[in-house]
């Protein structure tokens, strides 16, 4: 969420960037609606002096024998007044908050200014395309042959969308998983927590998910509780409302986390196989720091998911969104694709972002620098630390074999317990 006294400072600045994001919100209704909430917050005050200075009026009256009536037939006109524009008060910023919550982000000066993810710019490639000396087959191929999962039965169990990893497939999402844990854990220094899958309207709206995503979201109504789309939304609220010290700053953590999202408006865009489902497993990385370091921080956050890779030995690039494909909340993102051969793509596995404080606004996280000095809002980030099923994805089509068997990196061997998987498996 961005400040008030930011919007009314900087109307140029919030229209810029509310034009290059694609959004659609009303700068000047907001500015106007904010004049008239000072009006009436001065119009109030002054009105309550009026009827303390007439009360005093009415006990001095009261004292000296005389009848006080008028002055207080004048009084109660003043307090019904004041109910009056109490009323339109509340009103008015009840329409303010939900106009506010609307605003994006600021884009950082460095973003690139596009439409969209034509405009983005790729700023890094690592490793080499292996050369196969056969055609290399896409995952669905792969995961059918070798039994790795069973989207048809997460259809029957569920709805199509749904993933039913089996048998070794299940043991490569999980190993994978603890692989990527104990990697960020023991050599990048992140907290492992493990939140609650579903949370409530407040904390998903902290993040910034809500009002703008919510049909995006999974949502059990009698109880107003969503699903999460990211491990980003609990673990990112643990300090909603808190006030902390500079020096446990920055804090870095570490989730595992199921995610679900509807992908409401994601039609036409590539659905086969394991590429977008509605549930997925993620590893998510959230850093809170302070603001003149979070971007040397934002950084080192993806190099950390890059690493994941770089073991991995699984060719990737990294490009900067444009103001047109970057998060309504992010000042700033990378992402993350790596390459697919079977499919002869590269698909997104990490978004690593830089909120600013942003988020911090919303979910009211800040900190003092020393003790008895004006609380400031933190900085907060994060990136997928990575995503999967595109990870698997990615792994089982670069390390497929002429037999359709799979060989494990050897990395991962240790947390799969073997070196690969064979087509009599």
């Amino acid at each position: 969420m961005l400040d008030l006294k930011f919007i009314r400072e900087n109307a140029n600045k919030v229209k810029h960037a509310v034009k290059v994001k694609n959004e659609n919100i009303d700068v000047d209704k907001i500015i106007s609606l904010d004049e008239k909430r000072r009006e009436l917050i001065q119009e109030v005050e002054n009105l309550k002096q009026k009827r303390n200075a007439e009360s005093r009026k009415i006990g001095q009256m009261i004292k000296s024998g005389q009848d006080p009536v008028k002055i207080k037939d004048d009084v109660r006109q003043i307090g019904e007044r004041i109910s009056e524009l109490d009323k339109r008060l509340e009103e008015i910023q009840g329409e303010l908050k939900n106009l506010l919550l609307r605003v994006p982000n600021i884009p950082h000066p460095s973003v690139p200014i596009g439409e969209d993810d034509s405009a983005n710019q790729i700023i890094k490639e690592w490793g080499e395309k292996k050369e196969f000396s056969f055609k290399p087959k896409p995952h669905w191929e792969l995961g059918e042959k070798l039994g790795l999962f069973d989207l048809q039965c997460a259809a029957k169990l569920a709805s199509s969308g749904f993933i039913l990893f089996k048998n070794l497939g299940a043991r490569l999402e999980r190993a994978l998983i603890n692989f990527m844990i104990d990697l960020h854990t023991k050599k990048h220094n992140y907290i492992e927590v493990s939140p609650p899958f579903l949370v409530n309207r407040q904390t998903i709206t902290g993040t910034g998910q809500l009002p703008k995503l919510e049909d995006d979201m999974y949502i059990t109504s009698v109880d107003d509780l969503f699903l999460i789309p990211t491990a980003e939304v609990p673990v990112t609220n643990i300090h909603s409302g808190e006030i902390l010290n500079a020096v446990q700053l920055p804090i870095y953590y570490v989730s595992y986390t199921p995610c679900f999202r509807r992908e409401a408006g994601s039609y036409g865009k590539e659905t086969r196989g394991l590429t977008r489902v509605h549930q997925f497993d993620k590893v998510e990385l959230v850093k809170i720091t302070l603001p003149e370091t979070s971007y040397e921080e934002h950084n080192s956050l993806l190099k950390d998911a890059e690493e994941v890779l770089q073991i991995l030995d699984i060719p990737y690039r990294v490009s900067i969104l444009s103001t047109g494909a970057i998060s309504f909340a992010a000042a700033k993102c990378y992402d993350i694709e790596a390459w697919a051969p079977g499919m002869e793509m590269y698909l997104e596995v990490s978004s690593c972002s830089n909120y600013e404080n942003f988020q911090a606004q919303r979910a009211n996280i800040r900190f003092r620098r020393e003790s008895g000095a004006k609380p400031e809002f933190v900085h907060t980030l994060n990136a997928s630390g990575l995503a999967l099923p595109r990870t698997v994805i990615s792994l089982i089509e670069n390390y497929q074999l002429p037999d359709g068997s799979i060989k494990i990196p050897e990395p991962l061997q240790p947390y799969f317990g073997d070196s690969k998987i064979s087509v009599q498996s």
